[in-house]
């Protein structure tokens, strides 16, 4: 049952977000060390079972992140942390300090750590008694450079599978960072109210990956939310990552609930109380067990905020999902779509200026940003596809049926859904090569096109736009990273020129694959390589800014910045069954941006 009053949640809000402390190494700072600690804590036994974390780094500080957890639940007890240049912590940057670690807080515990140097390499590790964490490692930003290496993550889903993309990354010698851009943890529980087997969740007792007894159902309260954060931080190549690369993160919606927007989510409703309530007790749980800075003191919802990477690149990650986001507009709401009543009424409604994603305010600083950033290439960390994913309308009906189609169904519509996809990909092939046997009816098959994804930025086409023409008005090298998809992806974004045609280069759009969770070769049953490659041979014939598509591999994206080009690379394994994986090398995939060009092209 879901918190049902403001007094309820009034009390669990009170509980402070984790334990945060500021350690400048100035005489007399600001910490909580002094605090007396009323238990008797002499026999107390702890582990640091979640290992460590860094995040959210600048030029002169860092975060720096441990949970403890004891073995008995005392009100709070006191441990120490220390930073060092070296990992044998010979030499350590200043005296180990101490910081008080709290039930309330969950026995979380964020260090902002300042006064370091800057594109320097740390180690960092805690103590209680003769108790040590696993050492961190971490990196501040530079003030001057001509390389940054980025590896970029998004969804990973726990009994989907092992986190073996979160290894494979760790692996790399010469990253400087990670990003990740959303669905952290998923909010699902192992089975539906029908007792059916949840989402991802069909082979999670077979592979070893079943939810704990005590965090199985769907996340509601602080609590189930903490657990659920517990479990995935107790993963060893989840803890790889974190120890190797300090973190830039940022939520998407299933953090809260599937589908989420400012006051509602697809997966929430009345029975589980308020909304407004479950969304704040989950972002107090984010905010106490990720390694991400407070925007602003005591607020829980703001973290769009920018990192500037010297005069190479400024990253500006976005809030698409929480603070702005209107509604989802639904097909369902327009049952006669192709009769002029309601296809004027959805063209109205998706294009509408009042229709929001980012906001009024969001959108403001990301302009200034924009303007008074001098960087090279300007990068935006966000959820969702940007990129224009407008496909024949007969084929998103097919897909639409596929969902949620029993067996019976399935097998009618797959062998419908593959004959559709090689009939538009002719008729496209010839409207191509200006073929004049065409006829209007064939034309009308690959023009009459809808948005793929109403959740994605075509469902919000105002704010793209604002964002496409702010980018071109000012001559910006625009680079745009995004997730949520499952599959990985490249798009050429384009904004409108006077006829209103999508003709201007405006920036470049490089989506991440998922670290588990399943994909498009899911729903549409890809069942071998060759199947997958002709399936994302048509897909990008059918849209024209599509430049790659990966429809069937876990992975992450890696993304290279110099002065004069952007170089990615789409990496994946080849198994996330077990724990025993290998690099899938054949379906590499390699991109490069130009300098000043805003196009991309597949080396």
């Amino acid at each position: 049952m879901g918190i049902r009053t403001r007094r309820e949640f009034m009390v669990a809000s009170a509980l402070s977000i984790g334990s945060f402390v500021i350690s400048t190494g100035l005489s007399g700072c600001d910490d909580n060390s002094d605090d007396i600690i009323s238990e008797d804590t002499d026999s107390l036994l702890i582990n640091f079972n979640h290992g460590v974390a860094s995040g959210d780094p600048l030029q002169d500080r860092v975060i720096l992140w441990t949970r403890a957890s004891p073995d008995s639940e005392v009100d709070s007890f006191n441990i120490t942390y220390e930073v060092a240049y070296d990992e044998a912590f010979t030499q350590l940057v200043r005296s180990p300090e101490t910081a008080k670690l709290t039930k309330e807080g969950d026995y979380t515990l964020k260090v902002d750590y300042q006064n370091l140097e800057a594109g320097t390499v740390y180690f960092y590790r805690f103590k209680y008694k003769d108790k040590v964490s696993a050492t961190g490692r971490t990196k501040t930003l530079p003030t001057n450079t001509n390389s940054v290496k980025m590896a970029v993550f998004s969804c990973a889903n726990y009994p989907k599978g092992y986190f073996n993309v979160y290894k494979e990354a760790s692996l790399i010698e010469d990253l400087d960072v990670s990003l990740h851009l959303g669905d952290y943890i998923y909010e699902y529980g192992m089975f539906n109210s029908d007792g059916t087997p949840g989402y991802a969740t069909q082979e999670a007792q077979e592979i070893g990956r079943v939810l704990p007894s005590d965090n199985d159902t769907e996340l509601l309260e602080l609590a189930d939310y903490r657990k659920r954060y517990a479990v995935y931080r107790g993963d060893v190549d989840t803890q790889a990552l974190h120890h190797k690369l300090a973190m830039i993160s940022i939520w998407d919606d299933h953090e809260i609930a599937n589908d989420a927007y400012k006051d509602g989510a697809q997966n929430h409703d009345e029975s589980e109380g308020a909304f407004s309530l479950r969304k704040q007790v989950a972002l107090q749980a984010y905010f106490e067990w990720m390694p991400i800075r407070p925007a602003f003191e005591g607020d829980n919802e703001t973290i769009y905020r920018s990192f500037n990477f010297g005069e190479l690149l400024s990253l500006h990650m976005l809030d698409t999902r929480i603070i702005a986001r209107d509604k989802q507009l639904a097909y369902t709401d327009y049952p006669e779509l192709f009769s002029q009543a309601d296809a004027t009424n959805f063209i109205a409604d998706v294009t509408s200026a009042d229709r929001a994603m980012m906001g009024t305010q969001q959108m403001q600083w990301l302009q200034s940003q924009l303007s008074s950033s001098n960087a090279t290439w300007q990068v935006l960390g966000q959820q969702v596809l940007m990129g224009r994913m407008q496909l024949p309308a007969e084929f998103l009906a097919l897909i639409g049926q596929l969902d949620g189609a029993d067996e019976q169904s399935y097998a009618i519509l797959l062998p419908l859904l593959n004959e559709t996809l090689v009939q538009l990909a002719t008729i496209k092939q010839r409207a191509l090569l200006s073929d004049p046997t065409l006829l209007p009816e064939e034309l009308a098959r690959i023009n009459t096109v809808l948005p793929y994804n109403l959740d994605a930025w075509d469902g919000y086409f105002f704010e793209r736009e604002t964002i496409l023409q702010t980018a071109f008005a000012l001559n910006k090298n625009l680079i745009v990273l995004s997730g949520d998809t499952h599959n990985a992806w490249a798009n050429n974004l384009k904004a409108l020129d006077n006829s209103y045609q999508p003709s201007i280069p405006a920036g470049v759009e490089l989506a991440c694959p998922s670290v588990s969770s399943p994909g498009m070769e899911e729903y549409v049953k890809l069942s071998s390589l060759e199947e997958a490659q002709a399936f994302e041979g048509v897909i990008q014939l059918l849209l024209d800014d599509l430049i790659y598509f990966n429809a069937q591999d876990r992975g992450f994206l890696q993304v290279n910045f110099s002065p004069e080009a952007v170089e990615s690379t789409w990496h994946f394994v080849d198994n996330i069954k077990s724990s025993s994986y290998q690099s899938l090398a054949s379906r590499i995939k390699k991109a490069k941006i130009v300098l000043n060009s805003n196009t991309l092209t597949l080396v």
